[in-house]
This record gives C-alpha cells, structure tokens and sequence, in this order.
C-alpha cells in the first residue's frame, strides 16, 4: 500500500503535551512543535508566551493517511485536552494555549465541525476550539522539540504529560505503534 501524506495542526494547550502525544500514534511519521494562528512574522517562544502575538503552542502533524484517518487523531486530540477551556489548559493561561485547529484542507475544515457538533451535541460543556486555515506554521526553537524524551524527570513532565500518556495508551492501545523488544 502506498503512503498518502498529510499534515494536521493542533493546539491543546502546551506543545510539550501534544508533541509526545502524537509521536506515539501509529502512521504518525513526524511531529514538529511551533506556533500558528498569529499575526507576526517569525515569532520567538518569549513573543509568543507574552500573548499579544496571536500565535497558539502547536504541533504540525506529517501522517500517513493509510494507515490512521485524520478522524483518529481529532478523537484523540479532544480525548487529551479539554476543549471546553477558553485561553487555558490546566495552570497554562493565555491565548497561545487555547484549543485550536489549523486545517490544511476543505475536507479538514469539514470533518473537524462535524466532530465538534457530535462533541457539543454529547456534552454538557461545549467545545471552544477554534477553527481557522493555515496561513503559516513557524517550527519552534530547537529545544522545544523532544522536550519529553530530554526531560521526562522533571516535574512538568511527571505531573503533566505523563499522566496524559497513561490515558492514551490506556484508552487508545489500538492507534499506537507497536513497540518491538
């Protein structure tokens, strides 16, 4: 079978979470930590922490279609965050942790709000996550990426992700990649 390639973006709060998420998805090839949904041009983590450029903490997600549906990874992307915060994932507060979606394509566009309206439809608290194309993905500074993998002792990581990986594999065994020992 043929790969067939796409890229997705999310952002679920901080990119360390999701980033580590994802790479542990089967199909998934690669996942790079940045900003989008901004209005400045080449934006640095300490402008995008400050708020005032618009840009959300997200992940650019390159998989193979063939082997996991862009369906699979919106159920778990609303699956590790809460998409019912508006600005805010856990203690992380602003507009660069909102809940967003940045769609590469019509088709994209479309199967998000009709998850989001089977969520909203299911759920007391409705989803806040926005909605928009792309227009430009910056990847983040290099010591954003791997951050897990470089730092799974320190507390963040302890308190945080790891709790969220639990669950993944917990809830989602079946669309993760098979470890071979």
């Amino acid at each position: 079978m043929n790969k067939k390639i796409e890229v997705a973006i999310f952002g679920g709060g901080c990119f360390w979470c999701t980033e580590e998420v994802f790479k542990e998805l089967n199909g998934v090839i690669s996942v790079i930590p940045g900003y989008a949904g901004g209005n400045k041009e080449n934006p640095t983590n300490n402008e995008v922490c400050t708020g005032t450029t618009g840009y959300a903490e997200v992940i650019k997600v390159e998989f193979d279609s063939n082997q996991i549906s862009y369906e699979d990874l919106l159920m778990v992307f609303f699956a590790t965050h809460d998409p019912t915060t508006l600005n805010r994932q856990g203690n992380d507060l602003g507009v660069q942790y909102r809940s967003i979606i940045i769609y590469t394509s019509k088709e994209q566009r479309f199967k998000a709000e009709a998850f989001i309206k089977r969520l909203n439809s299911n759920e007391e608290k409705q989803v806040v996550t926005e909605l928009r194309p792309l227009t430009k993905f910056y990847p983040a500074e290099e010591y954003h990426h791997n951050y897990y993998i470089r730092n799974s002792s320190q507390p963040y990581c302890q308190l945080v992700i790891s709790p969220k990986l639990k669950k993944l594999k917990e809830k989602y065994f079946k669309l993760l990649k098979k470890v071979v020992k």
